[in-house]
């Protein structure tokens, strides 16, 4: 438990008034036990929009934050709201496990998103923006500006954009089709306009030239109604357009304008500004900005696809052809402009968002990497080399020497890369198998396996063509590595291969020895300095021998025998955990000590959820560390009291999955691939993978338990599901948990250095 709420130890034996409480609240409705998962995800994006309105954060971090909570939010609506879209009209009138139809969970979500979207736009107007204008990020108003600014606004706009934009004259409704999420503009354009042949001049019809009732019936549209256009924005053009700092009359520079400034316009305020450029001859009556969310919670029936990578594409293809489930407009749009696109989108009125402010908050990262601006950003923390690492030795030696923990990022991701280019390269390696489910763009990672192909070495690639958005690229890269001739297996038909794990087989004087990367995270360089993961570097023979038997068994497409120590969904997993739960119950129940501390993601799983519940009757001290959605309800007496739930939200995302039973004494420790969701655990190929060297078992407890110790990013979650932050007392010390493991590994760097040997070496006369 935390230090500013020590937990109370509960008796093994409940009095019977207790257990009689425990046997109601057993049979009580869904609503008691379980938290609707939709509404728990948004009090997450919640806790992160409050990092964006916390005065002690730097400022470009907070509009960073603001930034993340609008790309969140994003990929919320595209896959969970349309996949409720689905299920409310399929079948309306199941209930989730909180108890809640479809329709029902759809009009929460909508009050909840719609709250949630005002509190953005609140701290993008009233905090964030004002902010950055005293330091000199300024975003310019073009109908205010001075003329050199707007002259060079003007250069732009016929230098770089009037060549790439189309604008598209819209006729009964029907749209080009538009990508979902990017910027667009609605034109609404009044009459038919008429050139005079003498100067082409603008004519608006007259009122003399309207036709009578009597004439409808046989009249085409009506000229004097509102017509409309629409000019994609698309993303070739960057959204951020710099401008020159404003001057005074009298010539000297305003505020903003000195060696560290930054004036900019945003693209869509630049097209609006001159779009009667784009309609010579017609009166451009208001134009403003608009962007849709497209479903996309599609996918593929594999038991119709013969051909997964085909498949695959269609999936892609129909996800750009999909529903439209949300539509963002300026707030300030005119109703002519709102009644046309949400009638011509077929939007449900409840996701229809008028902004007050930019649409798409992402552009707040452009704000966060400008340059010469690194007082309004965190101190950097470069991630550090681990003290069992020796740059001079190869990757080989260093396993060799023993079992290897890497915390990232706080430790350096640079080792596992570094393994498995040096397999590329080793005479001495022969095979190299990994999976792949998500890697960067330009992967060093998968470069390194067409390099080992092309060498000649036996390499085979599980590339998980289902990784929701990661689609297109897994395609491209299996598409390279089997040309290179690596062997690219898809996964297993009806399963996403989600298991981090890579096996390389090297002959060494004793034999055939297998080196075994498992992760929590994924094969990305990139996200493995943002994301907080565990990696574990081991030649341990028992588990490469399992991490063979699994690997072969999902590219055999066999029934995998037993593992020593290894556990895998959608098979053993749920299985180990359930019992390992239940044996701290067992062990409470007999007056032993029991202790459950688990760090995840994402807990969803009722059957867990009531295996929890029935420790915590017993007596069970339990820690969950859920960085996300978590349906369990802490706290409510005689059902969950001795379950104790926090949230970290800081500066990287918590991302490992790492769970710790007393086991009686013997401290069982696992990391895993898995989130405890009934997807992970009955609809995807993971791993939970034992830790065995003792000290590193230590150093993942100390871990676990330093979270829960946080009282500066650190939010307790409360029995209705909502979060209250944890705050140091005056009696006690501000502690932040990842500030603290960035110490650490910054201090076991000093002491490898203060502790390496000096060597003498004496001056001899010469002979």
């Amino acid at each position: 438990m935390s230090a500013s709420r020590p937990a109370k130890p509960k008796p093994a034996v409940q009095p019977t008034a207790d257990r009689k409480s425990s046997e109601a609240l057993a049979q009580a409705e869904p609503q008691v036990r379980y938290l609707n998962r939709e509404l728990e995800w948004l009090e997450f994006n919640a806790r992160v929009l409050e990092q964006a309105q916390d005065p002690q954060i730097q400022l470009l971090e907070r509009a960073k934050f603001l930034a993340i909570t609008g790309s969140n939010l994003d990929e919320f609506v595209m896959v969970r709201v349309g996949s409720l879209k689905l299920q409310s009209q399929g079948s309306g009138g199941r209930r989730d496990p909180a108890g809640l139809t479809a329709a029902e969970q759809l009009q929460a979500v909508a009050r909840r998103c719609h709250r949630h979207v005002q509190s953005q736009y609140r701290i993008l107007q009233d905090e964030i923006q004002p902010l950055l204008d005293q330091r000199h990020i300024t975003r310019v108003d073009l109908n205010q500006c001075s003329d050199r600014t707007l002259a060079a606004a003007e250069r732009h706009f016929r230098g770089d954009v009037v060549a790439v934009l189309s604008p598209q004259a819209l006729h009964d409704r029907r749209f080009p089709m538009l990508p979902g999420l990017g910027i667009h503009l609605c034109v609404q354009l009044r009459g038919v306009a008429e050139l005079s042949p003498q100067n082409g001049s603008q004519v608006i019809d007259k009122p003399s030239s309207r036709k009578s009732k009597g004439d409808s019936a046989n009249a085409g549209p009506d000229e004097h109604e509102p017509q409309f256009a629409v000019i994609p924005l698309g993303r070739t053009l960057p959204r951020i357009v710099p401008l020159p700092s404003e001057k005074s009359a009298a010539g000297a520079a305003m505020p903003g304008g000195g060696e560290h400034s930054f004036h900019y316009v945003l693209l869509e305020d630049v097209v609006a500004h001159f779009v009667s450029d784009f309609f010579p001859g017609r009166e451009v009556v208001q134009c403003k900005p608009f962007r849709i969310t497209r479903n996309a919670d599609v996918e593929l029936r594999e038991d119709g696809a013969g051909d997964l990578l085909g498949g695959m594409e269609e999936v892609l293809e129909s996800r750009r052809l999909s529903d439209v489930v949300r539509l963002e407009m300026d707030a300030s749009s005119s109703d002519a402009i709102r009644n046309y696109l949400t009638e011509s989108f077929y939007v449900d009125p409840d996701f229809v968002f008028n902004n007050d402010g930019p649409l798409d908050l992402t552009y707040l990262f452009g704000l966060h990497s400008l340059e010469g601006f690194s007082s309004l950003r965190d101190d950097p923390w470069p991630p550090q080399r681990s003290p069992k690492i020796d740059p001079t030795e190869t990757m080989f030696t260093s396993i060799a020497a023993g079992d290897i923990m890497l915390m990232h990022p706080y430790e350096t991701f640079d080792p596992v890369v570094r393994l498995i280019e040096e397999a590329a390269t080793d005479p001495d390696v022969l095979a190299v198998k990994q999976i792949l489910y998500r890697t960067s763009r330009n992967s060093p990672i998968v470069a390194a396996l067409i390099r080992a192909a092309e060498r000649g070495k036996y390499v085979t690639a599980i590339v998980e063509l289902k990784a929701r958005f990661d689609e297109a690229r897994n395609i491209e890269w299996a598409r390279e590595m089997e040309q290179a001739g690596v062997q690219v297996i898809y996964g297993i038909r009806g399963l996403k291969t989600h298991a981090k794990v890579c096996i390389i087989v090297r002959r060494e004087p004793q034999g055939l020895v297998r080196y075994v990367h498992f992760g929590t995270g994924n094969y990305n360089e990139s996200t493995a300095s943002l994301y907080g993961d565990i990696s574990i570097l081991t030649k341990d023979e028992s588990l490469g021998t399992d991490a063979t038997m699994f690997f072969n068994a999902v590219t055999g497409a066999s029934q995998p025998q037993p593992f020593q120590q290894l556990s895998i969904a959608p098979l053993t997993l749920r299985r180990t955990i359930l019992e390992m739960i239940r044996g701290e119950t067992e062990r409470s129940k007999q007056g032993q000590k029991a202790e459950i501390i688990v760090k995840l993601n994402a807990l969803v799983d009722t059957e867990v959820i009531d295996t929890l519940y029935e420790a915590s009757q017993a007596g069970v001290s339990i820690q969950l560390n859920v960085r996300g959605v978590c349906c369990l309800r802490p706290g409510i007496p005689g059902l969950s009291d001795s379950i104790e739930v926090i949230s970290i939200v800081d500066r990287f995302l918590e991302h490992a999955r790492l769970m710790y039973f007393r086991h009686g004494g013997d401290n069982k420790i696992f990391i895993s691939s898995a989130d405890w969701m009934p997807r992970n655990l009955d609809r995807r190929v993971e791993l939970l993978v034992p830790v065995n060297e003792p000290t590193i078992r230590k150093t993942l407890r100390e871990t676990l338990q330093l979270y829960f110790r946080d009282n500066q990013n650190a939010w307790r979650m409360q029995p209705d599901g909502s979060y209250e932050r944890i705050r140091a007392t005056k009696k006690q010390k501000p502690l932040r948990s990842q500030e603290v493991l960035y110490k650490q590994a910054v201090k076991a760097m000093q002491d490898l250095k203060q502790s390496s040997h000096v060597t003498f070496e004496t001056h001899r006369p010469s002979k």
